[in-house]
Parts: structure tokens; C-alpha cells; sequence
């Protein structure tokens, strides 16, 4: 198997008098069935600040120029940090699904160290039907378990029609609260987000371990893949997880390990029941985004396929380590991939490096 980079650029770059005080994260992209691109990331004044405002980028020529849109809601920038990712259905709606949390004070944390938890929130989502032009107001899905949720991954539609809303419980501000952590729970709507079902879709033996950047597809054999990047709560390091459903995601497979000693997970489908696997690569070989095309079954990943797509020039801000607990100096992440109608796949991630910051794009062929 080949992968070869055809394109490189940025879908926004923050200028250098920006930098002080403006970043650029979190990066999905969809396809349109008009063919133009849709790129959704979040601006924010720095890492773990509560201000998260999530802006649009679009692009007509398969990703090598981008027009900013500007703010999905502009309306609600001062009263509300949105951290949402974009996705479609097969009938082209798009759907923005993530969480919110009430900004109290100008700048503020969405971080406690002492809790290790985020700031109090509740999950969303919102939909458009003519390709991302006007949005609907966010609708809260109701959180089924105490504390936060951590919420990188987008929105699910089957092809069925079932929607699926995968996300990470994690502490929150007060310390008196419990929270499952051992887990990702998936919520799913089969009346359009009327109401709302969950379950466990990763689980794990150790209570004292957790989940991030947890991601859920849709396989072309119709079995859901789920992936997440599993955490050791005491130290140490653990491989990337992933979970098989039969059945629309009321039930899964035994939580396994990927074999892959990543950060961050993201997915995006392919043929004959594959799948990319996208992680960042800071402690554990080259420094960079890698993509592994993987052949999912319940007890293995399958991975047919494992390498670096993007090299990082700096792997932190500040030569710190690049473990878990260093994330706000981390130089790069959360990256995606989606599948352009010419058969070619644009990778997107964050980027605070030497040669730029901003949201970066890659667009490479895969043979």
C-alpha cells in the first residue's frame, strides 16, 4: 500500500499578530453534494480557555483555496464556549454535534487541575439543510450520567437512519462529584433527536482508566467501528482502543486494544469494511500525524497499513514532555480525514508550528 501527498496548504492560517491571542483547533471537514467542501474548527484565545467558537470554512475547488464564513452563531460567542464537529447524512443535512458551557468570566478556565475535570456542560447538536448557510439554534441532548463530557468526535447518521452521539464522561469542577469514567458512552435518537437512548460503547476492566477523543463510523458492511484514546488515570501509557456494533450500536463487542500507542483518535470509513485511523504521534516514533488503514474485526484492529502523513517540526511549545498531562503544549493535533468525491482524502488537523499555525490541510492519494 502507497500513500502519496499530492497537496499541502491551509484552510486558515492565524497570522503572526494573531498568535498572542488566537488559536485554531479541532478541524472536521464535510463533503457537499454540490461537491464544495465544508471545513468547521473552533477559534479560542488560547489552549483551555473557556471561549470556543466554532467558524465555517468553504472551499469549491477540493480544498486548495477556502472562503471564511465566520461564526456558525454569532449571537451566542459571549455567553457560550461551543466546542461542536460537522458531519452529513446521506441525504446531505449537516449536523454540528458537540457540548457547550456558560462562559461566567472573560477568560476563564474550562480546565481544573485539582479536579483533573472540565467545566460543568451539556451536550448539543444542530442542523442545516441548505449546505451550512443557516444553522439551527443548538438543542440540548439530555446528559444520561453525571459530570462533563468531552465531546471531539461528530454526529453519526446510519444509513439507516439512526443517529449516534459518542462522547468521553470526565469530572467536572466539584470535587464531591462521582463520575463512570471508565467508559464512552454513545447516546442514539431513532426520531431524529426527539429522544435519546445510551449505553456503554467502550468499556474497560480498570476503573482507573479513562477515555478522549472518542469517534464512532459507519463500515461499508454496516457494522459500527468506535475508537478512543484509552488513558491510564495513574501514569503510564495504554494502547488506543476500539469497540465493533452489529447492531446500531445498542450492543458491542469486548473493548480491545488497537495495538497502537497514540493521542487522540479520529476515523473515517472506506471499502470492503476498512476504515482510516488517524492518531497523533508525540513520545512513539516520528513526531507528526500517521494514518493507519485498518481491517477492523472484534478481537483485532487489522491493521493493513501504518504511517506517518504529516512530520511535526515541534512535538510541544515548550520542549515539554508530550505526555497526557503536558495537552495544553501540545503543537498539533486532532487531526481528520474525509474521502473527496475524485477519490483522493484531505487530512486536516491543528498546527502551532515554525512554517505556521492555523488549520492545515494535506490531500493525499491511497493505493
Amino acid at each position: 500500500m502507497r500513500m502519496e501527498i499530492l497537496d499541502a496548504g491551509f484552510v486558515a492560517q492565524v497570522s503572526a499578530s494573531e498568535r498572542s491571542d488566537s488559536i485554531a483547533i479541532g478541524s472536521r471537514v464535510v463533503v457537499l453534494p454540490n461537491g464544495e467542501l465544508l471545513c468547521s474548527f473552533m477559534r479560542s484565545a488560547k489552549t483551555a480557555t473557556n471561549d470556543f467558537t466554532p467558524v465555517l470554512h468553504r472551499s469549491c475547488d477540493l480544498g486548495r483555496t477556502w472562503t471564511d464564513e465566520g461564526p456558525v452563531w454569532p449571537h451566542l460567542r459571549d455567553r457560550w464556549s461551543l466546542f461542536v464537529s460537522i458531519s452529513r447524512d446521506a441525504a446531505g443535512r449537516l449536523f454540528l454535534y458537540g457540548a457547550r458551557s456558560a462562559i461566567d468570566v472573560p477568560g476563564e478556565s474550562n480546565w481544573s487541575d485539582a479536579t483533573q475535570g472540565l467545566k460543568a456542560n451539556e451536550l448539543i447538536w444542530s442542523r442545516a439543510t441548505d449546505l451550512g448557510r443557516t444553522w439551527e439554534e443548538p438543542a440540548v441532548i439530555p446528559m444520561p450520567i453525571a459530570g462533563s463530557a468531552e465531546t471531539p468526535g461528530p454526529l453519526l447518521v446510519t444509513r439507516s437512519g439512526r443517529w449516534l452521539a459518542p462522547y468521553s464522561p470526565y469530572n467536572t469542577f466539584d470535587p464531591q462529584l462521582t463520575v463512570d469514567r471508565s467508559q464512552v458512552v454513545v447516546l442514539w435518537s431513532d426520531d431524529e433527536g426527539r429522544t435519546w437512548r445510551h449505553t456503554s460503547m467502550l468499556r474497560f476492566a480498570d476503573p482507573q482508566t479513562s477515555a478522549a477523543e472518542a469517534w464512532i463510523v459507519e463500515l461499508s458492511d454496516g457494522r459500527l467501528l468506535a475508537t478512543c484514546w484509552h488513558i491510564a488515570d495513574r501514569g503510564g501509557e495504554l494502547p488506543n482502543a476500539f469497540g465493533i456494533s452489529r447492531d446500531g450500536g445498542e450492543t458491542w463487542s469486548p473493548t480491545r486494544s488497537t495495538s497502537i500507542l497514540g493521542q487522540t483518535t479520529a476515523l473515517a470509513p472506506w471499502t470492503e469494511g476498512r476504515a482510516l485511523f488517524l492518531y497523533n504521534q508525540r513520545k512513539h516514533g516520528e513526531p507528526g500525524v500517521w494514518l493507519a488503514v485498518v481491517r477492523p474485526t472484534d478481537d483485532d484492529f487489522g491493521i493493513e497499513h501504518n504511517a506517518i502523513v504529516w512530520k511535526a517540526q515541534t512535538r510541544t511549545r515548550s520542549a515539554s514532555s508530550g505526555d497526557l498531562s503536558d495537552w495544553s503544549d501540545f503543537s498539533f493535533g486532532e487531526p481528520s480525514a474525509a474521502l473527496l468525491p475524485d477519490g483522493t482524502w484531505l487530512v486536516t488537523l491543528w498546527c502551532i508550528q515554525p512554517s505556521g499555525t492555523g488549520i492545515r490541510y494535506l490531500r493525499l492519494r491511497i493505493e
